[in-house]
């Protein structure tokens, strides 16, 4: 757990067990991280698959590498295209970099990964597997509105099977958006272990964001940053008898909100 800034945004993440795993001792298997340092600011989660027996370890790995090669992107000057293939070549330098690490046994890291970027420029995302971002951007009537980023896609209409970094092609279905509006002031990033508290379903998908799950969790570090104490009563929400039941899962908050407030508008590219 841990509160950082860097001028622009103030950043706070926590990731916790599930159910099954608290019951069998198993650590979590979620990890993320962010890096504040300079003009770019990277917010980076993973779910290690459950399946395998070192994917603890690709989590952590695999959101240790992201700052690391999405950290060097610019801060400006990339139009539409150019920054979507900024992103997809960070991407690719991070499944490299994973695959050389882990070697033969990279299947046992298999994991997620959900990536933010914020340039003053620019917001970036790269998600591969089932990660989800919710940006706070703009009102209407007085009401701050909410965004889920759009998903990648499903391996097949059949299928609801995750895809990791060390899936061969993982390329292939990795997901890229560019957003350029100065009016996003805060970010949400979380794995699979949130998504039916965080977001609102509709015939088996999530179709928007649930606006007071992402309002309550986004307006208590507009405040101040996390405290312990916040801390604590985070980590008990996402313990909690409520949110286990609708999934056991690991569970995931990674959470940025503006401290310096933007005045113009824009949208994506």
């Amino acid at each position: 757990m841990e509160a950082r800034a860097n001028g622009s945004w103030r950043v706070h993440g926590l990731s916790v067990e599930g159910y099954r795993h608290r019951r069998d001792g198993v650590a979590c298997q979620d990890a993320w991280r962010c890096s504040t340092d300079g003009p770019v600011t990277v917010l980076a989660v993973a779910d290690g698959a459950g399946s395998r027996p070192r994917s603890g370890e690709g989590s952590v790995l695999a959101v240790g590498l992201a700052v690391e090669h999405f950290g060097r992107l610019p801060a400006a000057g990339a139009d539409g295209p150019a920054a979507h293939r900024l992103l997809r070549q960070a991407f690719q330098r991070v499944v490299d970099d994973f695959l050389d690490r882990t070697g033969e046994v990279a299947g046992d890291h298999a994991t997620t990964l959900t990536v933010v970027v914020l340039t003053p420029g620019w917001l970036g995302h790269v998600s591969v597997g089932d990660g989800f971002v919710v940006l706070r951007a703009g009102s209407e009537d007085g009401e701050r509105q909410f965004h889920l980023l759009p998903q990648p896609a499903a391996v097949s209409e059949y299928s609801n099977e995750t895809v990791f970094l060390t899936t061969p092609d993982a390329a292939r279905w990795v997901r890229t958006d560019c957003v350029r509006d100065e009016g996003v002031d805060g970010v949400l990033l979380s794995t699979d272990g949130l998504a039916q508290a965080a977001l609102s379903w509709s015939g088996g998908a999530p179709q928007a964001p649930n606006e007071s799950f992402a309002a309550a969790v986004l307006r208590s570090l507009d405040t101040s940053p996390a405290s312990g104490d916040e801390d604590d009563r985070l980590a008990a929400l996402l313990r909690s008898d409520r949110l286990t039941a609708l999934n056991g899962d690991d569970k995931t908050l990674l959470r940025a909100v503006r401290t310096v407030r933007a005045v113009r508008g824009g949208g994506a590219v």
